[in-house]
């Protein structure tokens, strides 16, 4: 028996506008949906829909019909779905009609795709479990894996996941942890008992993710029989190939000119055809067997960037004093028990603003500039900046 763990990460974030020290305390409305407006929320979500979420839904709820053994696991931010409730609420749907066929799982997480976690342990256990509470409201079942924002974790991440009850927490598998060990079985976190760890296989997961449409690399074009023939070999260190990626790889970073959607149809279909091959969910995955080792991540690993760790969003000056002043104002902020300031106060907190920060260069910084809906690190700085301003003067006057 081979398996695929194929998970795909949903979200979209509440981008603020361009918010001006002019605006300071004389408006409160700093997340644009002007549609005209290069920021606007609703226009960059709309055109995603087009691009992205409407065709690939599509593809994966036709393959649930054609092969009952087909599964996804999602991670959906409570952002995404307050967006999507507006603009899209047929996607909600789609995707309760996956769970509810027994095909789909949804994975737990922060409700607004914060970094939370290293900051402020009471606001991540509270964006967690709001979090929480809205997925098994609307899809009916409360999550049992977990993945931090940026799929960022360390060991006491994964303290904190057996002490919730979680059945498993989603890394990535870096080299420089594994060593000679292999990406493709459960593993068991150290100093944890129940909760299990599962590892990104992210070579054969950024071979879709990241080169699938570079005519520069050496195996492109990349055919499904290419690809059905890495995860065979692959298969070879262990039966659990984890695929874990943006849900947004399809059709907004890889376009569908490149073939993409044709591509994955034809990779469903020819990993099923073969005995014994099959996909399964995260919670289906923990149980395949046994942990064969422990992993320790004393220091934080992520998904990004080549040094896989939080530089991407804690790198520099602005980036790390704009995230210290936002938390430094958290318990001001939820004293006032005012919804709408704490809400604005919560979308802040959400990781793409101080990914937009981000000032590296070369081929990390050609990829943050493209997820950027500003004109540089710097102008996305000053916005934000002058944002907390105006919260802050919004509290002086609450008080």
């Amino acid at each position: 028996m081979r398996a695929i763990c194929l998970y795909l990460h949903i979200h979209q974030p509440v981008r603020y506008r361009e918010y001006s020290i002019f605006d300071v305390s004389n408006d409160s409305n700093y997340f644009n949906d002007q549609y005209t407006s290069r920021q606007s929320n609703e226009r960059i979500f709309k055109k995603v829909a087009e691009k992205s979420y409407r065709p690939m839904l599509d593809l994966l709820e036709k393959n649930m019909h054609i092969y009952p053994e087909f599964k996804v696991s999602f991670s959906i931010t409570g952002t995404w779905l307050e967006q999507a409730s507006r603009w899209a609420p047929e996607l909600i749907e789609q995707i309760k009609r996956m769970v509810k066929r027994g095909q789909a799982e949804i994975i737990g997480e922060t409700y607004y795709h914060s970094l939370s976690f290293f900051y402020d342990i009471d606001e991540f256990n509270s964006q967690v479990n709001l979090h929480s509470m809205v997925i098994e409201k609307l899809f009916g079942k409360k999550p049992q894996v977990f993945r931090n924002t940026e799929l960022a974790y360390n060991d006491e991440l994964a303290k904190w996941a057996e002490s919730k009850g979680y059945k498993a927490v989603l890394a990535e598998g870096w080299d420089k942890i594994l060593g000679w060990r292999s990406p493709n079985h459960v593993y068991s976190p150290i100093n944890c008992k129940t909760t299990k760890l599962l590892l990104k296989n992210y070579r054969l997961s950024d071979d879709i993710a990241f080169r699938f449409s570079n005519r520069s690399w050496s195996e492109w074009p990349l055919t499904t029989q290419k690809y059905i023939g890495w995860l065979n070999m692959d298969s070879l260190r262990g039966n659990l190939i984890n695929l874990f990626m943006d849900f947004e790889t399809f059709g907004e970073h890889q376009w569908e000119d490149t073939g993409i959607f044709k591509f994955m149809n034809g990779f469903i279909s020819e990993w099923l055809s073969e005995y014994g091959n099959k996909f399964v969910t995260v919670s289906e995955a923990c149980e395949l067997e046994e942990p064969v080792d422990e992993i320790s991540m004393p220091d934080t690993v992520t998904w990004a960037d080549t040094e896989r760790d939080l530089s991407a969003w804690l790198s520099n000056k602005m980036q790390t004093s704009a995230m210290q002043e936002l938390y430094s104002l958290k318990n001001d902020i939820m004293a006032t028990k005012d919804f709408r300031l704490i809400t604005d106060w919560r979308y802040l907190t959400t990781s793409d603003h101080p990914y937009s920060m981000c000032t590296k260069y070369w081929n990390d910084g050609d990829v943050h500039a493209y997820f950027s809906a500003y004109a540089s690190p710097y102008e996305s700085f000053m916005y934000f900046m002058n944002v907390l301003r105006d919260i802050e003067y919004r509290l002086q006057n609450l008080e």
